[in-house]
């Protein structure tokens, strides 16, 4: 257990909750672990941890080397001001607020004409509430090798994790992993009632729905082949499978997808323009 993994949490909501899940009684201890966050009822759920809790920043947070913002993109500004007084030098600030780019949250961070640069930004996503998530990373020039072992193992707790270069990759991963899951869902829902109309029971069909989901993407992350390739195997010409393939092709499928990955990329980009004002 590393007891120098000084710890605060700008934001106690599930994000928040899942790093520390990952990290108590095994990166840390509880007692390392600092959470912000104006509701008290959230407050009162970490109090029963161990953790020290504010519902305002306060000079507790001048003594934590690692400080998580985890609140929603609307109020990040107003937060970060609020934070401001107690950064210190060795302070490595890690963001994941959506659609906020490094050179506004720098800008905040900093003075005039000396931006922060011990910044790290990062999109997981809600698969990290059952340890299972998958996170981008990108890094300013302010950012130590330390630093970046620092977030990796935070980040790591409750997934598995990727550095980027940019913001605008950060934006790509935002339409991939980031938003992925929702698409993910949306598909599951699909198979659930097309199943349901070929007669099978809702519990029938979400059972085998999830049990093929889970099965075939532990297939493709185990085997050495591509999906393309696993696919075809999969598919026997004029059988089944290849019927349905036919209808995905004609409907343009692959295109659809990526059409909406590009939206959630552009509408990334948005944000961080809008947030930028």
């Amino acid at each position: 257990m590393n007891h120098e993994l000084k710890l605060a949490f700008i934001g106690g909501g599930n994000m928040a909750s899942a790093l520390a899940s990952g990290l108590i009684g095994k990166r840390c201890g509880a007692d390392d672990v600092h959470i912000i966050d104006v509701n008290e009822s959230a407050l009162q759920q970490w109090r029963e941890k161990g953790t020290s809790v504010a519902a305002a920043p306060d000079a507790v947070l001048s003594r934590q080397r690692v400080w998580v913002f985890a609140v929603k993109p609307q109020v990040m500004r107003e937060t970060v001001a609020a934070c401001k007084p107690f950064l210190q030098p060795d302070t490595l600030v890690i963001s994941i607020a959506a659609g906020i780019s490094s050179q506004t949250l720098s800008g905040w961070l900093g003075e005039p004409g000396k931006p922060w640069t011990r910044l790290v930004r990062c999109m997981p996503n809600t698969p990290a509430l059952i340890g299972a998530g998958a996170a981008g990373l990108m890094a300013l020039p302010g950012v130590t090798d330390q630093d970046k072992a620092q977030a990796q193992l935070l980040f790591r707790a409750v997934g598995q994790t990727c550095w980027v270069d940019s913001d605008e990759q950060i934006d790509a991963v935002t339409a991939l992993s980031g938003s992925g899951p929702a698409y993910v869902f949306l598909f599951l829902e699909a198979l659930v009632d097309g199943a349901v109309k070929l007669g099978l029971s809702a519990e029938q069909a979400r059972t085998l729905a999830l049990a093929t989901l889970n099965g075939a993407t532990q297939l493709a992350a185990l085997s050495p082949e591509t999906p393309a390739t696993l696919r075809e195997r999969v598919t026997s010409k004029g059988g089944t499978t290849a019927a349905a393939l036919d209808i995905f092709a004609q409907h343009h499928f692959a295109d659809v997808v990526q059409h909406a990955m590009q939206a959630a990329f552009d509408r990334a980009a948005q944000l961080s323009q809008e947030f930028s004002k």
